[in-house]
């Protein structure tokens, strides 16, 4: 049974060139995705000036691409029930060794990417 005054919603789900997100939790606080990235798709190289997430793989594998404490990228290889923290500045890149469904929980500014590198020609912008 639903809490008193809860709403239900119907997630928005957002196409990406290397698979799709579904926003489920979007609000002044924090942001909820559910991430789908097709097999042998990656994510930009990127950072955030201000957003911060965590990640939690649900199925699949993949390979995170994280900047250490110096600043060198370290490649972290993710599992099912394996989860991983990016700090703001950080730069990071996701990279499926097969299809992969996370999930990541976040502060809510969803337009703060600044894309070093894409697959995709979407360098420098903050757009899907």
């Amino acid at each position: 049974m639903a809490e008193p005054g809860a709403t239900s919603e119907r997630p928005e789900r957002v196409a990406k060139p290397w698979g799709h997100e579904i926003w489920f939790g979007v609000t002044p606080r924090y942001a909820g995705k559910l991430i789908h990235i097709d097999a042998g798709h990656a994510l930009s190289l990127q950072y955030h000036e201000r957003k911060e997430e965590t990640i939690y793989v649900l199925a699949g594998r993949l390979d995170l691409q994280l900047d250490d404490e110096v600043g060198t990228l370290v490649t972290h290889r993710l599992e099912p029930g394996t989860a991983a923290h990016i700090a703001p500045g950080r730069r990071h890149r996701m990279i499926a060794l097969e299809a992969t469904d996370l999930c990541e929980v976040s502060t809510p500014e969803l337009d703060d990417v600044v894309r070093l590198e894409d697959r995709y020609g979407r360098e420098g912008t903050s757009h899907p």
